[in-house]
């Protein structure tokens, strides 16, 4: 692989903070730290929209945040013209999240193919000073290739 920056390198976090603005994860505070060709880096802070009726943080919410992040890493592995979509992911959640905590996603590319880019994301809760993993997701997508005019 060339040290020359990758075509997708303009998904950036200030590329995808000017996109958020009215969009699910927009809407559900989710914010980009960094996205590198490498791994890309996002977080919630847990508030009262992000909870089930028991008070804990709704699955949905973890996904939402896992596969939003796995999305930004994606990005940075097309090709120019190329676009992708979810065809599957898994969710193991090991703690639970409560309102205030910080949840932080890490999405690392483990496979890069023509067809398929699978994408591992860890996601730490911190409360209270204190981090440990509390969730893993993996991600399969579908790499659309450019429409033939």
């Amino acid at each position: 692989m060339s040290d020359a920056p990758h075509p997708s390198s303009t998904i950036t976090p200030e590329s995808v903070r000017a996109f958020l603005p009215g969009s699910f994860p927009g809407d559900l505070g989710i914010e980009p730290l960094e996205v590198e060709d490498t791994h890309s880096r996002g977080r919630i802070v847990v508030d009262e929209r992000h909870l089930h009726p028991g008070g804990f943080v709704h699955g949905g919410v973890w996904t939402a945040l896992g596969d939003t992040v796995a999305a930004w890493a994606t990005f940075r592995q097309l090709e120019p013209g190329y676009d992708f979509t979810t065809i599957e992911l898994k969710l193991n959640v090991f703690g639970s999240g409560l309102d205030g905590d910080q949840l932080l996603a890490v999405a690392t590319p483990l496979h890069v193919g023509r067809n398929t880019v699978v994408i591992e994301v860890k996601i730490d809760r911190t409360r209270g000073g204190e981090s440990k993993l509390a969730a893993n997701l993996i991600v399969t997508q579908f790499v659309i290739a450019p429409r033939t005019a």
